[in-house]
């Protein structure tokens, strides 16, 4: 179940106005450049704003997205037609063989379910093709990003075009780790509704982040830091390999049987 953040049709059309700045995206664009990509998986593609990006350049763009009120958005938007979108997750996908997928926007701790997550790292395996490459980020744990959730922190005023001034905060309402809860208050100021949404995080130490991916028959080539959020993230750069490594280390195996007979 998607969070009301994105399943609310009302708060999923405030979404691109309260976080216009998406600088981030360019990152994950470079990435797929970086990469030579040409299909695209987008994991959690929320409103749409990565997947069009990457259309836009002339990428084959496949979007994934759980929240029905936000994949409206998506497809609502111009040049929406040229990306194939999907309502679901990616525990179940159709066929497909893709170069890169990607989860941006910390689309990765927001499956905090731990079947989920294995069931999400499976499906993505299998959509992508030998050689072909996963990308995600993921909150450093040790930074205590939590800490700075507070209305204190993060109350902000934005004018939206034919609503008006809308204000914004959040703040933590559980931490029972390595999960983290917090409330999304979102209030209309010139009718003074507001409007909720509750989301958990879990936080993944990058050790565990890599045992899982590998326990998945990835293999993790790095780990870097994100170039906008320095010391504060971290990007996982897996790989679906061409020859399973099982395999490698058995033919290896079999030649060294037979060079001793």
């Amino acid at each position: 179940m998607a969070d009301e953040a994105y399943e609310n049709p009302r708060l999923a059309a405030l979404y691109d106005p309260l976080d216009a700045d998406r600088g981030d995206l360019d990152v994950y664009a470079a990435v797929a450049a970086e990469l030579t990509a040409y299909h695209v998986l987008d994991v959690g593609c929320g409103t749409g704003t990565f997947a069009l990006l990457l259309s836009d350049r002339g990428l084959r763009v496949t979007g994934v997205e759980p929240a029905a009120a936000s994949l409206d958005v998506a497809r609502s938007k111009p040049g929406s037609e040229r990306v194939r979108w999907i309502h679901g997750d990616a525990t179940v996908l159709p066929a497909m063989r893709v170069d890169l997928a990607t989860m941006t926007a910390n689309v990765a701790q927001a499956i905090a379910d731990p079947e989920t997550w294995e069931g999400t790292l499976r499906g993505i395996h299998a959509a992508l093709r030998p050689g072909g490459h996963l990308v995600f980020e993921t909150r450093d744990p040790a930074r205590r990003a939590w800490e700075e959730w507070n209305r204190a922190a993060t109350h902000r005023t934005v004018a939206v075009e034919g609503v008006g001034d809308v204000e914004t905060w959040l703040d933590v309402t559980d931490v029972t780790w390595p999960l983290v809860t917090f409330r999304s208050t979102v209030v209309l100021t010139e009718t003074g509704e507001t409007l909720t949404s509750d989301s958990t995080l879990r936080f993944r130490e990058r050790d565990e982040v890599t045992a899982s991916l590998t326990a998945h028959g990835y293999v993790v080539d790095e780990v870097r830091d994100a170039p906008d959020r320095p010391g504060r993230e971290l990007v996982f750069f897996a790989r679906r390999p061409e020859v399973h490594e099982d395999e490698v280390s058995a033919a290896s195996s079999d030649t060294s049987a037979a060079n001793v007979r």
